[in-house]
């Protein structure tokens, strides 16, 4: 090859490669040599480094601005715009964060920033500090409140700071920081018979202005955090006694005499004279205080003796025993304050917390007893994770490690006098308890720490429990699936909604007579009705079920099972030629199943033929996979397996068999099921309706009177067995009546975003609703579940356009979509009143108002009947709707679609798409593990 040429991608390399290494922001010296680079725009000979977003605006704020220990007040974030330079004045900060901007803005604020991802790991030699919990400090982050004095460093949220606010890029604005507020979002519908209802919701009044924002400068500047905070609490008699300070903000419910006020403070460790300004920044409104007044809960939440486990706080001292299983009900309550549509609104529930009597050392004796041998593996996959309960101090710890080789002989200092002395001593010292086993190894909890601005990292610590003085927190898995332990609990912790009534009447007595716990509200100028809210509900007309030979009679309480077995199904797919498996013991089963199937399947319209019928030897799983992939040919229309026993390596062996490498529909049946001829036949039409759904067929519909619609369900199961890894189920309705579906499963790994797995699946899915229907649908509605109150703006900005990228790839085709987040697990409880006490509302209830969020298009619908505790609403929040639909119409479709999940004979909690898309994502995650064959996809194999 000739020299001198253009050469190819390699010789670039290698040129590159023989030239020294550039730092990020260096400009080549061969293209800057002997000449300045100019940026376009800028002035010619003033040489331009290409900063990152925000290192660009921090060096020019840095030119003009006076070293940070000089200035006695740093500029606000709101007056940037006056201080930084003419090249970058009225330009908005960018979004998206580079490496100067998180600088940039420390800077602003007067702290150090705190650099990402830092992560610290018990070293194996265990060379931190070891010690148990210290007597009287609560657990970091466990008692967070607004306190009268600064305490200890490290002693979690107790020193009355404010919650930080995570970075514009990953979470929406401060509702403290919050400036212009936008206008409340209304939107109510008027569609069916107005009931008067009533909510877990007491309205809070504020009677002060607000709360008054100062900002605390330090000059000389001081960079612990705890001595700033010591420092702003030595000045009571100016400040007053309730207060809540950061380090930096300080709020304050009632305004300084000056807008600026100057305070001086001596610093104890070299007696320098340092000088605090305390300046007014602005009055929030009472509506956007709420991390104030949630901490200011908090604080009357351990005034009343509650006891934090998990999240929420509960009684200790009135516990309700159930001895038969070692268990222990504990009573509490879940309390936040809001800002809804209605105003500022205490949200108010009683809640349980299910507690063992067991410890962690009983736990541990049980399974040495039985597994001597691969114990410690039982006992590590049990323990480590969960939540333990010291009851010598009633505070909650999770287990992050068992230390094998430490036993309470083990010796630690102390931390004041630094002397050695044994976890033994240390506890009959401190809580007057002896240990009885002294060679059992020790449970190891590592604290959150907290990296104080501008202070060098903090040393980590660990704490380490005894077992025997731990007591296990929750339900393990075999608890829950005993039927007997879980009755027995409900009666403690399903409560009607006259009891839960009571429970909040409870709570706000107890408020209202503790004088300090009233002394928190009332020094903020807050006050609480001594009544839940009241309002105007709606209950939606009841649907008609509709079977092949039109609507179903009588059915009430949004429950047709007994129409199911009347009427003929909307489509039915004829049984011809399908096999039943089944081992020596269960053969008598078998033929009773097939019996009863051949009765049942003609009067709901399915034809059946007998089926071919295979024994088995014995009851491994290597015989059953081998017996399918002999048995399975491509005629075959279904197979149904009868298991002795409940085992999971044997049901994920046949379903991965049967949904990946043989695509076929299955049944597993467990022979405990099938066993008692008095219930056989009800069994039996559940099953034979399950296998009509499996095969393609259709049970019953609703009137649906929009034309040319697809109806989207989508899901999230998180797959712990392979590490952090996702499946999102995805579910779209194929037909006019909704009632035939699609659906694929996507996988996400740790670092790789949903939509994009998301926008594969609805293109197929568009593609085979073309191919079913030779049209596109003109109209989408997407019903999106597993998305937590951080995400919503996340999915409304973001996801929403990408999912419109899709339609792209047809031509001409603009549909309208409607996005709808959809949300179970809520606190939030809706009751119908029935003259003096309060009842559930029935099915298709609806609330649109008041007790619904400020900023969203949202409802609360209740389509499920309850006959026991309290109905859960589900909460609809539309982040994007160009379909045009008015709101009746949409909470109508809405409540329509929870009438169509085939596998119960009502209604369920969430549109039957997004319950689709539930099971299958559970399935493929639990056990297949792997993409399911698109030869399946138009089935709902998965019920």
């Amino acid at each position: 090859m000739a020299s001198g040429g253009r050469g190819g991608r390699g010789a670039a390399l290698l040129k590159a490669l023989s030239q020294q290494a550039r730092k990020p922001g260096q400009i080549e010296e061969e293209k800057t040599a002997g000449q300045p680079v100019v940026q376009p725009g800028t002035a010619a000979g003033v040489p331009f480094r290409p900063l990152g977003r925000g290192a660009f605006l921090l060096q020019s704020l840095k030119e003009t601005l006076p070293t940070v220990g000089q200035s006695p007040v740093l500029p606000s974030p709101q007056t940037l715009s006056e201080t930084a330079p003419a090249g970058v004045q009225g330009v908005p900060l960018p979004e998206r964060r580079g490496r100067g901007l998180a600088d940039f803005q420390s800077l602003i604020r007067g702290r150090t920033p705190v650099p990402l991802g830092r992560s610290t790991h018990l070293p194996t030699s265990l060379q931190g500090s070891l010690s148990p919990p210290k007597p009287g400090t609560p657990l970091s982050g466990s008692q967070g409140s607004l306190v009268e004095r600064p305490e200890s460093p490290g002693s979690g949220s107790g020193d009355g700071s404010l919650p930080k606010s995570p970075p514009p890029s990953t979470a929406p604005k401060s509702r403290l920081d919050a400036g212009e507020r936008t206008a409340t979002v209304h939107k109510a519908g008027s569609d069916g018979k107005v009931c008067r209802m009533s909510a877990n919701y007491i309205r809070v009044r504020c009677k002060n202005e607000g709360v008054y924002q100062y900002h605390v400068s330090y000059n000389p500047q001081v960079d612990s955090k705890f001595v700033r905070i010591r420092m702003v609490y030595e000045h009571k008699e100016v400040l007053g006694e309730t207060k809540a300070f950061d380090g930096a903000l300080l709020f304050l419910p009632k305004k300084l005499p000056q807008e600026t006020t100057i305070l001086h403070s001596k610093r104890r460790s070299d007696g320098a004279d340092i000088m605090l300004t305390v300046k007014l920044v602005k009055v929030v409104p009472p509506e956007c205080c709420t991390q104030v007044y949630n901490i200011l809960l908090r604080k009357v939440m351990s005034i009343l003796e509650l006891c934090q486990v998990g999240r929420y706080y509960y009684n200790p001292h009135t516990p309700s025993s159930v001895p038969q299983h070692k268990l222990e009900v504990w009573p509490g309550y879940i309390t936040a304050i809001q800002e809804q549509e209605g105003g500022l609104m205490l949200l108010l529930d009683a809640s349980h917390r299910v507690l063992r009597t067991e410890t962690v050392l009983d736990v541990m004796q049980a399974i040495v007893r039985n597994n001597q041998r691969g114990f410690k593996d039982e006992i590590t996959k049990l323990v480590l994770g969960n939540i333990v309960l010291t009851r010598y101090n009633n505070k909650t710890y999770k287990i992050d490690d068992i230390m094998w080789d430490m036993s309470p002989q083990k010796t630690f200092p102390t931390s004041r006098t630094g002397q050695e002395i044994t976890f033994i001593d240390y506890y009959r010292t401190n809580y007057n308890l002896n240990i009885v086993d002294i060679d059992q190894p020790m449970l190891l909890h590592r604290p959150k720490v907290k990296r104080m601005a501008g202070e060098a990292e903090p040393k980590q610590e660990f704490i380490c429990l005894v077992p025997e003085l731990c007591y296990m927190t929750g339900l393990s898995d075999a608890m829950r699936t005993d039927y007997r332990l879980m009755k027995d609990i409900a009666s403690h912790t399903r409560v009607t909604p006259a009891q839960r009534q009571m429970a909040m009447k409870k709570f706000l007595d107890a408020v209202r007579t503790n004088k300090d716990a009233n002394a928190q509200f009332v020094n903020w100028g807050l006050e609480l009705d001594t009544n839940t809210i009241d309002m105007d509900g709606r209950v939606l007309n009841p649907e008609n079920i509709i079977f092949k030979h039109g609507p179903a009679q009588g059915v009430r309480d949004a429950d047709w099972g007994r129409s199911c077995t009347d009427n003929k199904v909307l489509v039915a797919v004829d049984l011809k030629n399908w096999v039943v498996m089944t081992t020596d013991r269960d053969v008598t089963k078998a033929v009773g199943f097939i019996e009863c199937m051949s009765q049942v399947c003609p009067k709901m319209g399915i034809r059946i033929q007998p089926p071919q019928k295979c024994k088995l030897n014995d009851d491994k799983t290597e015989t059953f996979v081998r017996t399918l992939r002999e048995v399975i040919t491509p005629q075959t229309q279904m197979v149904v397996i009868i298991c002795p026993t409940s085992r999971d390596d044997r049901y994920s062996a046949i379903k991965k068999l049967c949904c990946v490498e043989q695509p076929v529909p299955s049944q597993v049946i467990i022979g405990k099921t099938i066993s008692q001829p008095q219930k056989l036949r009800s069994v039996t039409v559940k099953i034979a309706l399950q296998i009509n759904c499996k095969l393609g067929g259709e049970l019953w519909g609703v009137e649906i009177p929009m034309k040319s619609l697809m109806i989207v369900g989508i899901d999230v199961y998180h797959d712990a067995s392979k590490g952090k890894r996702s499946i999102a189920g995805f579910v779209a309705s194929m037909n006019k009546s909704c009632t035939r579906y699609y659906s694929r499963c996507y996988f996400q790994g740790p670092h790789q975003e949903l939509i994009d797995g998301l926008k594969t699946c609805l293109i197929s899915a568009l593609r085979k609703y073309h191919e079913i229907n030779h049209s596109l649908p003109d109209k989408i509605i997407v019903f999106r579940d597993g998305v937590g109150d951080g995400q919503l703006r996340a999915v409304a900005d973001y996801e929403v356009k990408q999912l419109y990228t899709c339609f792209a790839h047809f031509n001409n085709y603009e549909p309208k979509m409607a996005v709808v987040i959809v949300q179970k697990r809520i606190n939030t409880r809706i009751f119908v009143n029935r003259g003096n006490s309060m009842d559930n509302p029935p099915p298709g209830s609806v609330i649109d108002h008041d007790i619904t969020r400020r900023d969203w298009y949202d409802f609360f619908l209740v389509s499920q009947h309850v006959r026991q505790g309290t109905v859960s609403p589900t909460h609809y929040i539309v982040v994007h709707d160009v379909t045009g639909l008015t709101v009746d119409r949409m909470q109508r479709l809405t409540y329509k679609m929870t009438h169509l999940y085939y596998n119960w004979p009502g209604t369920v909690r969430v549109p039957a798409p997004c319950q689709y898309a539930h099971k299958l994502a559970y399935l493929v995650g639990q056990s297949i593990h792997k993409e399911v064959s698109e030869a399946l996809s138009d089935r709902l194999f998965f019920l």
